[in-house]
Formats: structure tokens, sequence, C-alpha cells
């Protein structure tokens, strides 16, 4: 989606813009179509990924809520707990569509920024493809039974354990419409039937409805870590920026979580907004305002390491959940692993 278009599409879907009458008309055949392709995914659900434990991780609203962060977290949750997890990806935006295992020194624009950053951040195997059920038997190949699909809760043919569904806190579920009226993949009743419902950040006026649904749900914060320059130096603690003025970069699902971010710690935000999964040039970066530190997320700079920025720096940041949840899932997961044919 182009920039312009994101944007005006943002207005009204998270916005007080009214919905026009012509996106109001294609909404009930986006819902024809969602439910016929669920009909259909379903019943070519594949039979051979019985030894493997799926655990779906994805949202029902376009754009992002924090699924790689919490990802990331439960790859690293399993690993302390001496349990060995692997990922599959679609690899949103990547230049090619055949399978490929990611490594750290991936080139992103073949593998995507996401699954790279989470090759780098969770030590896990990582593999990319459009078809996440060959993903999945390739990990299974290698031996790996905990499979956790980064995004794909909309992807019906791949089977599924354990579905979490994250919600962004601050924009919730906008408008309430389905595509392309709305952000909504799917209606709200679709997070009756899910397993986890995980909060990311503060909780939005729209969310409301998850209460009068009696739907539990569980917070997860996104913890800022240090500061960490792309062409090698000190580390820096955010709050040591404070004060300073920045240009600051986001081409992420809400770049807004990220400014919020840096206005916490006392940092003057020049705002550089770019479309989500955006393929970063040096051009992207010659109108900003000079001799300012260039602050951007970790995402982002998976794509911007090799630009050569001079005074640039990315923000790490750690999902953080109540360890009660974390418990309780562990206990989850381990039960499913002595069980079989409990797949939904």
């Amino acid at each position: 989606m182009r920039a312009d278009t994101e944007s005006k599409m943002t207005e009204i879907w998270y916005g007080r813009k009214s919905v026009p009458l012509w996106l109001r008309g294609l909404e009930p055949v986006y819902r024809f179509g969602q439910r016929l392709d669920q009909w259909w995914s379903h019943r070519r659900q594949p039979a051979d990924l019985g030894p493997g434990l799926v655990i779906v991780v994805g949202n029902i609203t376009v754009g992002g809520s924090g699924k790689t962060p919490l990802v990331i977290r439960l790859c690293r949750l399993f690993r302390e707990a001496g349990l060995q997890a692997g990922v599959i990806s679609r690899g949103y935006g990547r230049s090619e569509k055949q399978m490929r295992l990611v490594s750290p020194a991936s080139d992103p624009s073949l593998v995507g920024d996401e699954p790279l950053l989470i090759a780098q951040q969770a030590g896990v195997p990582v593999i990319v493809s459009p078809d996440r059920c060959a993903a999945a038997r390739a990990l299974l190949a290698k031996g790996i039974r905990i499979i956790i699909s980064d995004d794909g809760l909309q992807h019906y043919r791949l089977p599924r354990d354990i579905e979490i569904c994250v919600i962004d806190g601050s924009r919730g579920f906008g408008n309430g419409h389905l595509l392309p009226a709305g952000p909504l993949r799917e209606p709200l009743r679709r997070l009756e039937s899910v397993d986890h419902i995980v909060i990311n950040g503060e909780g939005s006026e729209s969310l409301s409805r998850l209460d009068a649904a009696g739907l539990e749900c569980v917070h997860m914060t996104l913890a800022g870590g240090l500061l960490r320059p792309l062409q090698g130096g000190q580390n820096w603690r955010l709050a040591q920026f404070g004060g300073c003025s920045v240009n600051a970069v986001a081409g992420i699902g809400n770049p807004q979580r990220f400014y919020d971010l840096l206005r916490q710690a006392r940092i003057k935000v020049i705002e550089h907004s770019f479309p989500d999964h955006h393929a970063f040039s040096i051009e992207d970066f010659k109108d900003m305002a000079d001799n300012l530190p260039i602050l951007m997320t970790e995402k982002d700079a998976v794509k911007c390491r090799k630009l050569g920025l001079e005074n640039a720096w990315f923000l790490s940041v750690e999902a953080q959940l109540p360890t009660e949840w974390e418990d309780a899932l562990l206990s989850e997961v381990r039960r499913l692993l002595k069980q079989t044919g409990g797949r939904r």
C-alpha cells in the first residue's frame, strides 16, 4: 500500500472520518470472500503435521500489533524451559517466493524484515515460505516439534493447536468495520474461539467490548532497552537522549507507538513515517534535519545497516508478560506435546 493511500485509510479506520459509501458497499463482498476462503482452506488442511505442535501468533486487524516481539519472547521462553522451537513466516515484502532458511546474516530483501529480526534475536530456526504448511514440514524434518507461526491467524490451511491473538491496545479495533471499510480481517466474534488474547500496551475504549463479552485478556508491554548504533560504537540508554531533538524513523504498522515511547523519555521527536515493511534507500534520509541523530525501530534497522548511515541508532525492545501467564502457557504446551490428535 502506498504511503498516501495508507495514510488516508488509517484516517478512516482509526480516525474520526466517516466511511465512504463505496467502501461500505465492499464490506459484504469481503465478508463473503473471507468465509469462502475459510471453508475452502479447512478442506485443504494437510494431515502430515501430526508430530508438531503449532502455535499461531496473529491478529484480526490490519497493521502491526506487536506480534513479532511476542514471537521472540515465546522462543526465548521455550528455550529457557528446555524446549526447542522454530518459526515459520510468509516473509511479507520479500523479493522471492521459494522457501528459504533464514540466518542472522540473511539479506532482508530475500527473507523479509520480521523473519530476519526473529532469527537475529530469538536464536531459533526460521523458515520463510508462501506455503506455511511446507515450512512447518521443513522444521519437522529438523526434529523441531514446537512450530510458531508469525502471523497466519487467517491462514486456515495451516492446522494449529494454540491460537494467540495480539491486539494493539492504543488502536483497538478502529471503527469496527471489516476490510476495506475498516481494519478488521475477521469479525470480532472470532476472538471467542482463540485460546489467548494478548493486548499490547494500554487499552483503548474499543477494547471495552472484550470486557462486555467476558473474554479474558493478558496485557503485554514493550520495554525499551538500549539504543544501539547501526555502524558500530557505544550503546546508550534511552534516557541519555532526553531533551535532545532527533529524527525518528518508523516503517511499522503503528509508528505512533514508537514516537510515544521516545517522547516518554523526554526526547523531542521529528516524525518520519513510512509504510510498513518499507524498503529503505539512502534517498529516504536526505531531507531530514541535518546534524540530528536518527533513531529508528529495530525492525527498520535490519534494512538500513547497509546504507552507511552515520549518527543513526535503533531501539531494542523486549516483550514483557505476566509470569503467571507464561507458566500456564508452558504447562499447556507440555500437555499438548504428550497428546496426539488434539488439533483443532
